[in-house]
């Protein structure tokens, strides 16, 4: 994982995570060549955080699968 301090300065086309809902909760997404980056929609120029597409598929898939385990 890679973090960039400013989100909209990556220039990419940014798509809202489909179960977010209508409130302020909710996560973007953006296809980078070989990465995906992951930014909070409320602050557009805040942070993102940038993954490679593998990272990213299991990222997903756990949260899908709602076997996500938190480290502490």
């Amino acid at each position: 994982m890679t973090f960039h301090p400013n989100a909209a300065a990556l220039g990419a086309t940014w798509t809202k995570a489909t179960q977010s809902n209508q409130s302020s909760n909710c996560v973007e997404a953006a296809s980078l060549p070989g990465h995906v980056a992951v930014r909070d929609s409320k602050n557009p120029t805040g942070p993102a955080h940038v993954y490679s597409p593998y990272a990213f598929a299991e990222f997903t898939a756990a949260v899908g699968n709602n076997t996500l385990v938190a480290v502490n």
